[in-house]
Order: C-alpha cells, then sequence, then structure tokens
C-alpha cells in the first residue's frame, strides 16, 4: 500500500476517536492527567507530563483530520516529486511535534514540540532546495528561534517554583511578580510564533514551501500554536501586559488585513489573510475571552486549509504559475474547484450561517458588549471590513477577469484525488461552526444590542464588498499609488526591517571594522610593520657583517677620540 493511503487512513481514524473522546470529556467535565516515570535519583523523579482534556483532545481531532486530508490530497499534488516519501514523513514529524505540544503541560516538553515545529517547518520551507526557498526558510528559523529561547527563559525562571508544570501555579501565578515575567516570555514566544508585530515578515516569506505544507502550516499547526499556547497561559495574565498586547495585535490584523488588498501572488494573499485572522484570534484572547479564541481557532483552521488546498490546484494546473493577473474565467474551466474556493471565502468573510459567520459574528458581538474604547471597536470593524475586501477582490481576479494564461494550456477540475481531499473538508467547512457552537458553550451567550450595533457585521461586510470592489478599480486606473503598494504589500516595510535592518548595520560595521583595524593599525602596529622593522634591522646587521674590519677600526678610532675628549 501507498504511505500516503496508510497515513491518510490512520490519522483519519485517530482524529475520529479523538472528537469522540473529546465530546465525552466536555459532556462529563474529565480531565486526565498522566504522569509517566522517566527517571529517578535520591529526591529527584524526571517525569513526562499528559494533559487530556477537551480542548486538548478536541484540536488534536482537527489537526489530525486536517492532516489526513492534506496527505491524501499531497499523493497527487507531488506525485511528480521524486522526494514524495520524504515530503510525506517531515509532515508526519510535523504533526506528532504539533501533538507533543497540544497535550503538554509541562514547559520542558512544550518545548521540545515547540522546537520540533520550528525545526520541521524549515525542512519544508527549503523543501525546494533553491535560493528563494532557502532564504525564506532561514528567516522562518531564525524567527521562531527568539521565541525558542523566550521559552528557554521561562523554563530557568519557573525554577523558583519547583516544577515545570505550570498547570499546578496557575492559581499562585495570578499574585505572584514573577509570574509577570513569565507570562511576558510566554507571550514574546507566541508571537514569533504567530507572526504578530514585529515578527510578521517570516509567514508571507514561508509561502516559498509546497502547497500541502501551506495547507498545514497555516491552518492547524505552526502558527496556531503561539495562540493555543497563550490560551493555555490564558488566565495568568496582568492587565498592564493585556492592554499593550491587544494594541499589538489588532494592529497586526488591520496591517494584514491592508497588505492582502495590495498583493498579486495568490498564496501570499492568503497568507496575509491568515495573520488577519491571527491577529483577531490574538486580540480577543487579550480582551478576555480564551474559548471565543479557541472556537475561531477551530473554524479558522477548517476552511483555511480548504482554502490552500484550493489555491494548490488552481496553481498545479496553471503549471506552478501564482501570479493572480495572469489567471481569470476560472468557473468555466475549473467548476467544483471554483466552488469550494467561493465557500471558503465566504465563510472567511463571515457570511452568515457558514463556520467562520459564528465564530466572528460572537467575536464582534463580544467586542460590542465590552467596554473598550473607539480605537479597538473601530480597528476591528474595518478590519473585517478589509476581509472581504480582499476576499472579493480575489474572487474578481480569479472568476471573473478576463483569462489572461497562454493559449494553448490544458486546464481542468480532473484531479480526482486532490478533489476528495478537498470533499473531505467542504462539509466541515459548512457544517462545522454551528456544530461548535452547540457543543463548546453549554450556557448561550446572552448579548443585548442595540439593531444597529447588532447588523454592525453585515453592514461592515457589505461595505468592505464595496469597497473592495471600487479600491481595485481605482488602482488600476491610477498608477500614482505605486508607492502605496509597495509600502502595504511588503508589511509597513517591516520585511525589509527584519532583514536588512537586522544585518545591513552590523555587516557594513564589520566591514568598517575589517578596512580601519584589521587592515590599518593592527596591520601598522603588527605583524606587517613588524616584519619591515625586523627587515630593515636585518640588513643594517648585513652591513654590519659584511664590511667588518672596517667598521671594527672606525668605532676603535671613535671610542678612542671620546675617550680622550673625556679626558
Amino acid at each position: 500500500m501507498n504511505i500516503c493511503f496508510i497515513y491518510f487512513l490512520f490519522f483519519l481514524l485517530l482524529s475520529v476517536i479523538l472528537f469522540l473522546m473529546s465530546l465525552t470529556f466536555m459532556i462529563f467535565d474529565y480531565l486526565i492527567m498522566v504522569e509517566y516515570e522517566l527517571l529517578s535519583f535520591n529526591s529527584s523523579i524526571i517525569c513526562l507530563t499528559l494533559l487530556f482534556d477537551w480542548i486538548s483532545l478536541l484540536f488534536m481531532g482537527f489537526v489530525l483530520f486536517i492532516s489526513s486530508m492534506v496527505i491524501l490530497y499531497s499523493k497527487e499534488y507531488m506525485s511528480e516529486d521524486k522526494n514524495l516519501h520524504r515530503f510525506i514523513i517531515l509532515v508526519v514529524l510535523f504533526v506528532l511535534s504539533m501533538m507533543m505540544m497540544i497535550i503538554s503541560p509541562n514547559l520542558i516538553s512544550i518545548l521540545l514540540g515547540w522546537d520540533g515545529l520550528g525545526l520541521v517547518s524549515f525542512c519544508l520551507v527549503i523543501f525546494y532546495q533553491n535560493m528563494k526557498s532557502l532564504n525564506a526558510g532561514m528567516i522562518t528559523a531564525l524567527s521562531n528561534r527568539i521565541g525558542d529561547v523566550a521559552i528557554l527563559l521561562s523554563i530557568a525562571w519557573m525554577l523558583n517554583f519547583g516544577s515545570w508544570n505550570f498547570m499546578f501555579y496557575i492559581e499562585y501565578m495570578k499574585s505572584d511578580f514573577s509570574m509577570v515575567i513569565i507570562s511576558f516570555l510566554i507571550i514574546l514566544a507566541a508571537f514569533t510564533k504567530s507572526a504578530q508585530i514585529p515578527f510578521s515578515s517570516w509567514l508571507p516569506a514561508a509561502m516559498a514551501a509546497p502547497t500541502p505544507v501551506s495547507a498545514l502550516v497555516h491552518s492547524s499547526t505552526l502558527v496556531t500554536a503561539g495562540v493555543y499556547l497563550l490560551i493555555r497561559f490564558s488566565v495568568c495574565f496582568s492587565n498592564y501586559l493585556i492592554y499593550l498586547m491587544l494594541f499589538i495585535s489588532s494592529l497586526t490584523m488591520f496591517m494584514a488585513g491592508l497588505g492582502a488588498n495590495f498583493e498579486f501572488d495568490l498564496k501570499k494573499i492568503i497568507a496575509l489573510s491568515t495573520l488577519s485572522q491571527l491577529g483577531l484570534m490574538m486580540s480577543i484572547l487579550f480582551l478576555g475571552d480564551s474559548d471565543l479564541a479557541f472556537f475561531h481557532l477551530l473554524t479558522h483552521a477548517l476552511f483555511k486549509a480548504l482554502l490552500f488546498m484550493c489555491a494548490g490546484t488552481m496553481i498545479h494546473n496553471y503549471s506552478n504559475f501564482q501570479d493572480i493577473r495572469f489567471m481569470g474565467s476560472m468557473i468555466n474551466i475549473m467548476p467544483l474547484t471554483c466552488s469550494f474556493f467561493n465557500i471558503c471565502n465566504f465563510s472567511l468573510c463571515g457570511i452568515p450561517f457558514l463556520s467562520g459567520f459564528y465564530s466572528k459574528d460572537l467575536i464582534l458581538e463580544f467586542l460590542s458588549f465590552s467596554s473598550f474604547n473607539l480605537y479597538i471597536y473601530f480597528i476591528f470593524y474595518i478590519s473585517i471590513g478589509l476581509t472581504v475586501s480582499y476576499s472579493i477582490r480575489l474572487c474578481y481576479y480569479l472568476m471573473y477577469n478576463n483569462y489572461n494564461f497562454h493559449s494553448f494550456s490544458n486546464l481542468n477540475d480532473q484531479g480526482l484525488i486532490m478533489l476528495r481531499g478537498m470533499g473531505g473538508l467542504i462539509f466541515l467547512v459548512i457544517f462545522m461552526g454551528s456544530v461548535l457552537n452547540w457543543l463548546m458553550f453549554s450556557t448561550p451567550y446572552f448579548i443585548c444590542l442595540s439593531f444597529l450595533m447588532k447588523t454592525m457585521t453585515l453592514l461592515m461586510i457589505f461595505m468592505g464588498f464595496m469597497f473592495g470592489v471600487l479600491f481595485e478599480y481605482y488602482i488600476n486606473m491610477k498608477m500614482k499609488f505605486m508607492f502605496s503598494l509597495s509600502f502595504f504589500s511588503s508589511l509597513w516595510n517591516l520585511s525589509q526591517l527584519s532583514t536588512f535592518g537586522l544585518n545591513l548595520m552590523p555587516l557594513s560595521l564589520a566591514g568598517s571594522y575589517y578596512k580601519i583595524i584589521d587592515h590599518g593599525w593592527s596591520e601598522y602596529f603588527g605583524s606587517k610593520n613588524l616584519f619591515k622593522i625586523m627587515v630593515s634591522t636585518s640588513s643594517l646587521l648585513l652591513i654590519l657583517i659584511n664590511n667588518s674590519l672596517k667598521i671594527y677600526l672606525l668605532l676603535f678610532m671613535i671610542f678612542i677620540f671620546l675617550l680622550f675628549m673625556y679626558v
């Protein structure tokens, strides 16, 4: 049997089992903590701790289900690649690292899963082995290393408590100053993994990876690891920290939504969409509702994975071409893929009664119900409008625009294995939002708002639609916006700051040091000048040796003369 099919069946079966277990744990309010003793000497015990509750089991079920569909999809998408088995093994390692992180209440084992994600993601981003992939892999790996160091520092700081099982100290941590330090380090780690400002530039760069990897990484694994970690630590955050992080995450959401409206690379548009949704999850988490953040995390994982898979099918049929300006009239050529794509886009926009609507609408109503300032209120709704704007723009370019690719292309919807992989997700994209809404919130949210504030979400969706159409028309007509285009599509110059900003100054400084010190003063006072002095001295001594009799007589006469002068 094919390796893809084996892992597909195994992950699918395991995801169903874990989902049913999570329902049982949710209904009966179970929590199981397993401690496995690895090593014991004197009174010191090194043990592996695993935490099984409805959150970890449900998230693992979702991750494994999406992974199974992605592996099935990869069977056809990567069929011409010579290293398909290596690719599948890397994906499996990636999923196992995520599992390790999800079920760990211990900072040491969290670090193992966390570092595993970073390492395997580097291997997957550089999979195509060209210079662009290598650069993208390096910025991904180095950005994530900052988060790894933050977790290592928090592990060192938690020695003050006596154990690394942070679950045991949550009540104590609320009133302890040490927890402010640990909270800050954990938030720093989560911000690097979830690509919040100022670490945002690695996420669009990671699109150099194969599309099945993008579908997995940007839906339920790597980028959501930071959000999941913060959900676990959410009870420990101090108020001052929450206000600052809320500002940064809301700004990330706005920046990514704006950048996606100026981007022309199909995969980068969807990546920036992921960044915007991560900002939304972080924002609602810092507003104080971790359950809503987890709800949106799950619904977003479904439609974003399918969105990437649809984009991968389009890129596959367009001979690995990604510029949306060359695409168009795709609804006539690939009707089923386009139907899936549009349903995911509508779910992303928050069109009523698709899965994304349930989480996004609840988040916005919860925000309207809270007592935060106008900045937070407006930036949330503007970001929702921008989401609809770039989704409509993308649909315009792909579905209704003129067909701009070369004439003799054979585009069709005949990738049956890829369609099966996508078909497994489409029903969940439509129905799972309402199912999770019934399951997760046993007591419904009672939100009492005025009619205008209640309809504000739908109003912003409609305004975003209009803005997307007018904006694209105006940008195409007025080329004087080119500076704005480069500024917004580079994430407010974060891409340059994360690369040249970090290495240009040290490199120029090192060049000056090399020129002035290494080839300058150290040469003058060091080996080269010493060599010159020795050469001149040895030549003088050589003259003395070669003309020894004359010089000795001359020196003797000078000595006698000086002697007489003294006398």
